[in-house]
């Protein structure tokens, strides 16, 4: 979860969005499963809940042979990640990345739509930096020579890869993450492979409550335009952000082909943090929701591929904020309703 992008999100916090009025319905409303709880609900009743509340797609941390054997028939499309801790092995060693294949995917191939598989998870820019590429590869490698050429392999990075995000035009990638992301992005381009990104404007918004408006962050839709950027005006904070990265990638040698999936975004109920409250979370999921399938400024009219974080509040989490980003308690009633069907109309 992406609590380093405090400081990059608050440095921009003057920026940002668009209100595009042309609708697309979106690719994918997806919801993150995390599982650091202590009381969390058997796998079987919650791809129950998924489907109950018609969430299409799951996106998974780290492999679980309970859950992909819950996930067996569901028709729940799977994103599946890797632990951070396995980048070495499966940069470093063909046969851990085919191990990997043979026990998380290839038994389940058959009766799990894997969306995509996510090798690593906000490790750029650090020292496990380096390790990305040459595990991504070693995964894909392992996947072809079981016969399972069709599942794409990317990886997650959170904004702070970003060293200039403001205005989004100017958004470019750091110094520091440079040199792991720009080969990343040609390996993901020559594919036709998203890059997975995680967008947090609560984070900006809790770190920097005087520059950033709430309903800014919110997604409102009586928000005010808050930065015109070329031209292009912008009115909520979602969209800002991820035109930065948008603008990175680009400058990156991404062009204009190489998509972004935003693969955690959410906002917190309750911790104690700054506007973490069941009514700003609320605000903010259900116009996320409504908002998706518009594009942004950048891509308008282009759906943008979207995974909620989290299903569950994780009572195992660090205190504070981190506890509270689930739509459902761990008893699976809700925290607030979201209208998933409010992406297709």
């Amino acid at each position: 979860m992406a609590g380093k992008t405090i400081a990059l999100w608050a440095a921009a916090a003057c920026s940002l969005l668009l209100f595009c009025s042309s609708l697309s319905g979106v690719e994918a409303i997806g919801v993150n499963y995390g599982m650091i709880g202590s009381d969390l609900p058997s796998p079987d009743k919650v791809v129950a809940l998924y489907k109950s509340r018609n969430i299409t797609d799951v996106r998974l941390f780290h492999p679980d042979t309970s859950v992909l054997e819950a996930l067996r028939g569901s028709g729940l499309a799977v994103v599946l990640g890797t632990l951070n801790e396995h980048l070495a092995p499966l940069a470093s060693d063909a046969s851990f990345a085919a191990s990997w294949v043979q026990s998380y995917v290839q038994p389940f191939a058959g009766s799990v739509r894997f969306r995509y598989i996510n090798a690593g998870n906000e490790v750029i820019p650090g020292e496990s930096a380096a390790l990305v590429l040459p595990a991504m590869q070693n995964l894909e490698a392992a996947l072809r020579e079981a016969g399972i050429s069709s599942v794409p392999v990317t990886t997650a990075v959170a904004t702070s890869v970003l060293g200039s995000s403001y205005p989004p035009s100017q958004g470019a990638f750091s110094e520091a993450a440079l040199p792991a992301v720009e080969p990343i992005v040609s390996f993901l381009k020559s594919r036709g492979t998203p890059l997975l990104v995680n967008v947090y404007p609560y984070f900006a918004y809790s770190a920097d409550p005087s520059s950033v408006p709430l309903d800014y962050a919110l997604l409102s839709s009586s928000a005010a335009v808050a930065v015109t950027d070329n031209g292009v005006e912008y009115a909520n904070m979602f969209d800002a952000i991820l035109d930065a990265v948008y603008a990175a990638v680009e400058k990156a040698g991404g062009g204009e082909s190489l998509e972004l999936v935003v693969s955690e975004t959410g906002w917190p109920s309750g911790g104690g943090g700054y506007g973490a409250s069941v009514e700003n979370a609320a605000s903010y999921i259900n116009n996320l929701v409504r908002h998706v399938g518009r594009g942004t400024p950048r891509r308008p009219g282009k759906a943008v591929e979207t995974y909620i974080f989290a299903i569950f509040n994780e009572n195992q989490k660090p205190e504070g904020v981190e506890r509270y980003f689930g739509l459902f308690q761990p008893d699976m009633s809700e925290v607030y309703h979201v209208d998933f069907s409010a992406a297709s109309s």
